[in-house]
């Protein structure tokens, strides 16, 4: 998925962009970057993330930066911010989230006469295509919107100028943008993050979220509308359920709470006994504490994460790499898991290896008696279209059940996506033998809805309609 941090005033904002920038790290792996612009002009840095932290890697860095506003970026896929020579001057982008049309895209400007620097591996940086596209505008809003309207997939935009930093939410706000201002009334300093839980640490107060499709200006003089929000929301369930950090809000919708309503609900459509409830840490934590606190089943840690050394198993885009963040990041607890039979919650089931060989293996290899696997969303049939989490059919865990019950895929595979038909109770029951557990229940999508709090049409919920 990717992260966006931005502030603006106060002075030297580079402590302040190092840490806010930081307090992403959760939302990607591969990629992270800062630029600022002050006296001495535009200047920025990028490194690579994945053998090393971001604080590693960038507390050199920031030492001898200097500028009174900056941008930041975690990303997968492109590195940046880079900066660029326009017809609108000097100016430098971060974007994260999807362009599904960067092939015609790449082709279009290339035949206007663009050009584009090749990132090491083949292709052409996000960011690169998202200026080009910004610079068809007369100004720079009207480029942005411009940009946002060509662009198939979901793209949130930064973008540093010497007027302020200029922030533009994706279309259907598929994903947040927030904006905090200091707490301090005597420092006119704002800042613009996807995580608002970035802020409460940095000396920042929440003031809002921006609306699908809006942009703004931040400037030292304070935040001002550029276009205003559109009628259209459709905000990523995913980010409740697994991808947001649990201090996180999102449209005003608490991480934690939202995932401890998903694990009561699934405890009040179960009916297992069990000595102890327990997560998949971390994001599976939030969901078993609810279940927990529902059904009256002690909340125990079997598994728990050496969190210093490894971040998220989900996010790096090679299975090499996935497996062996899975296999070391967890340590059973021998003395927790033995002879004992266990509800394990855990955010979703996506491709299934990691929870089978990573997970599951560990605990019936320390002698687990029972093992009750609960899912906090429905079953995965979609990759998404939107941000780089999954990345194709075949990787889906409920896919492969498909293709091993009917011997071959199905592109539509209606009749597997009500989970009160005998197709989909046939599904399950292939996965719950393929990961070898005692049980094996789904969080219902109307439980889903019901415990992230907004209205249906609202949220994004291609991953398992695929619409």
């Amino acid at each position: 998925m990717g992260g966006l941090f931005g502030i603006v005033g106060g002075g030297n904002c580079v402590q302040t962009l190092f840490y806010g920038t930081d307090y992403h790290s959760h939302l990607g792996t591969e990629h992270g970057g800062m630029a600022v612009y002050g006296e001495k002009g535009f200047y920025n840095t990028i490194h690579g993330i994945s053998q090393a932290q971001f604080k590693s890697r960038f507390v050199e860095d920031y030492k001898k930066m200097d500028g009174c506003y900056g941008i930041g970026s975690i990303s997968d896929d492109s590195p940046q911010p880079l900066i660029f020579r326009s017809k609108f001057g000097l100016y430098a982008v971060v974007a994260t989230g999807l362009i599904t049309n960067k092939n015609e895209l790449i082709a279009e400007l290339l035949n206007e006469g663009a050009s584009f620097t090749e990132v090491a591996g083949g292709g052409v940086n996000n960011s690169e295509i998202v200026a080009s596209l910004i610079n068809r505008g007369d100004n720079i809003v009207e480029g942005i919107a411009s940009m946002r309207g060509i662009i198939e997939g979901s793209i949130c935009v930064l973008v540093l100028t010497p007027e302020g930093i200029y922030a533009a939410r994706d279309k259907f706000g598929r994903f947040p943008l927030a904006l905090g201002q200091s707490r301090d009334p005597r420092k006119k300093s704002f800042v613009v993050a996807t995580e608002a839980s970035s802020f409460e640490n940095l000396g920042y107060q929440l003031d809002r979220f921006l609306g699908p499709g809006e942009i703004v200006l931040l400037s030292s003089d304070g935040i001002r509308q550029m276009k205003p929000e559109g009628a259209e929301k459709k905000i990523c369930s995913f980010l409740w359920i697994y991808t947001g950090y649990p201090s996180s809000v999102y449209d005003g919708i608490s991480v934690e709470r939202t995932r401890e309503r998903c694990g009561g609900l699934l405890a009040k459509r179960d009916n297992i006994q069990a000595d102890f409830v327990a997560g998949v840490p971390d994001s599976g934590v939030g969901h078993a504490i609810g279940y927990a606190m529902a059904s009256g089943i002690p909340y125990r840690r079997p598994l728990v994460k050496y969190t210093p050394g490894y971040g998220r198993s989900y996010t790096p885009p090679t299975q090499d790499i996935r497996d062996l963040v899975a296999t070391m990041k967890l340590s059973a607890v021998h003395d927790v898991i033995y002879g004992n039979r266990m509800i394990i919650c855990d955010d979703s089931i996506v491709r299934g290896t990691q929870l089978k060989n990573y997970t599951i293996k560990k605990l019936w290899d320390n002698g687990a008696k029972e093992i009750h696997i609960r899912p906090a969303c429905p079953p995965l049939m979609f990759p998404c279209i939107y941000a780089s989490s999954t990345r194709s059919v075949s990787e889906l865990a409920c896919r492969k059940a498909i293709l091993a019950l009917e011997g071959k895929d199905l592109i539509d595979p209606g009749p597997y996506l009500d989970p009160d038909s005998k197709d989909h109770a046939r599904m399950i029951e292939w996965i719950r033998k393929d990961l070898n557990v005692t049980s094996l229940k789904f969080m219902r999508i109307e439980d889903m809805i019901d415990a992230i709090t907004l209205p249906a049409d609202q949220l994004c919920l291609y991953c398992w309609q695929g619409r």
